[in-house]
């Protein structure tokens, strides 16, 4: 997307079903088995960083990373706007939540039965987070290297964005796992990673919250709330800016 305003009111779109996806909508049937349930607030992982080389992953393998990093740099690109889900570290985001409760389904229900449910039930496969990741990326991997001889991670651009949208529409067989809830997992962490608060691991420097010009964890509005129809232009804060100035005050 090369126009500013395109992009960035894309992303605010992001932004938004991120934060409502919890709120549920009319669906297909097929949607009640793709649609993942929102992620619950995990414990905070420490904030990403300039380097690159900061972070060591502790669920993901090699495989899996070149996925993972491939994948959220198509899904969320950079451009002349700013950075893409990859420089923000979403890949990271979502090893941290994958090695965490919310990887192994923590408070979900997981007693079965393990039938198609209606839209308004919502997520029924008997596949944790997890398990979604570590069993689908392998089964992309074999797709690909049957169609181009060649893993997701190593493919063009513009080949990537072919096996995603096949992904999205059910349109590559994954087995057991339906190559549409691959896809919504996916989706949705990215962009999750990509609109957290910094503390969880992605959105790093804040780019997804410049981006669309949310104001993040501001300490008060008392100086600005009656200012109308005049734009915010303070610089987004972040949790851990509270918590590392009480750390400095003891």
């Amino acid at each position: 997307m090369s126009d500013t305003n395109e992009r960035r009111n894309f992303l605010k779109g992001l932004g938004l079903v991120a934060v409502t996806v919890g709120l549920g909508t009319p669906a297909s049937v097929a949607q009640a088995q793709t649609t993942p349930p929102a992620t619950p607030p995990m414990p905070a992982m420490p904030a990403a960083t300039d380097s690159a080389t900061a972070y060591t992953y502790v669920f993901f393998n090699s495989a899996e990373i070149a996925f993972v990093e491939a994948a959220v740099a198509r899904l969320i690109p950079k451009d002349d706007l700013g950075p893409g889900a990859l420089e923000a570290g979403v890949s990271y985001y979502i090893d941290g939540q994958l090695a965490g409760w919310y990887g192994e389904a923590g408070r979900w229900y997981w007693q079965g039965p393990w039938l198609q449910g209606t839209p308004q039930q919502g997520y029924q496969l008997p596949l944790k987070p997890s398990e979604i990741y570590r069993t689908g990326i392998p089964l992309v991997n074999a797709a690909t290297q049957k169609q181009y001889k060649a893993d997701f991670a190593d493919l063009t651009a513009d080949q990537q964005d072919k096996v995603l949208s096949g992904l999205e529409k059910g349109e590559i067989d994954l087995g057991r796992l339906p190559a549409r809830t691959f896809f919504a997992f996916l989706l949705q962490n990215t962009k999750e990673g990509f609109f957290a608060d910094p503390t969880y691991g992605g959105n790093a420097q804040m780019v997804g919250w410049k981006l669309i010009g949310y104001p993040g964890v501001q300490p008060s509005y008392s100086q600005v709330i009656d200012q109308y129809n005049t734009p915010f232009t303070a610089p987004p804060t972040s949790i851990a800016s509270f918590t590392d100035d009480l750390s400095h005050s003891h």
